[in-house]
Parts: structure tokens; sequence; C-alpha cells
């Protein structure tokens, strides 16, 4: 390897004993705890909330810092998309009456029918779905 690397063995095994020094140890130790928080958060925790809770722990740590640690981790941060209600059950149309009245055990076939519609959203729009069940 060293001749691949055109370095001879005595500065090659000179570099593998030196010693950590504190900052570099301090960089671990920053990467580990950058790791338990983003984790411990579900993976939902960016660089600014990671920063304060470092900051919280004692950390003097920059958010650009904590940005390039999470960036050499691969470590991102997962979007939570805010719920978006789709059923408007304050209207003054028709809605059908209860008559199952959850009882949901039949003697006889084609006796009681259940049905349901949602909606998919996918690239080319929303698709429809609807099943149709014999209880």
């Amino acid at each position: 390897m060293c001749k691949v690397l055109q370095v001879s063995s005595g500065s090659y095994y000179r570099w593998k004993k030196q010693a950590i020094t504190a900052r570099q140890q301090l960089k671990i130790t920053i990467k580990e705890q950058i790791t338990l928080s983003y984790f411990a958060a579900q993976q939902r925790y960016g660089s600014p909330r990671i920063t304060l809770e470092l900051q919280y722990l004692g950390y003097k740590v920059s958010r650009i810092t904590v940005a390039k640690y999470m960036k050499e981790l691969g470590l991102r941060s997962k979007l939570s998309k805010k719920f978006k209600v789709t059923t408007n059950s304050n209207h003054n149309y028709l809605v059908a009456e209860n008559v199952l009245n959850r009882e949901f055990i039949v003697k006889t076939p084609s006796k009681v029918w259940v049905s349901d519609i949602t909606y998919i959203q996918t690239k080319e729009g929303f698709v429809y779905l609807t099943t149709i069940m014999d209880l």
C-alpha cells in the first residue's frame, strides 16, 4: 500500500501511531451526539433544532457546523406534511341513515352490503377507489 501511495513505511507507521487530538475527539463526540439527537427525534430534526439541543447540552457549535457534520454523516431530516382535511361533515346534504347499528354479523348472504369510497393521489391526478362488500 505504501508503494502505491508513494509513502515510506516509516512515515505511514508514524502517522498511524499518532494520538487523536482534542479537536478530533470533540468532532467525534459532536457527531455521535448529532446522530443520537437525530434518531431520537425520528429523523425529523434538521441542523437548527439539533444545534439548539447541542448548545443546551453545553457544546459550543454553530448551525453551519452541525449542517456540515450532518451532511458528512448522510443525515437529512424528513419533512412532516401538514394534515389536510378532506371531509367536511358540516353540510346540509342528505346523509344516509345508519341502519346497520354496528351489527356486522349476518346470518344469510346478500342481506347486508357495505361500501366506501376514497381517492388516491397519483402523478397524473386523483384515482377514486370504491369498495363494495357483502357482510
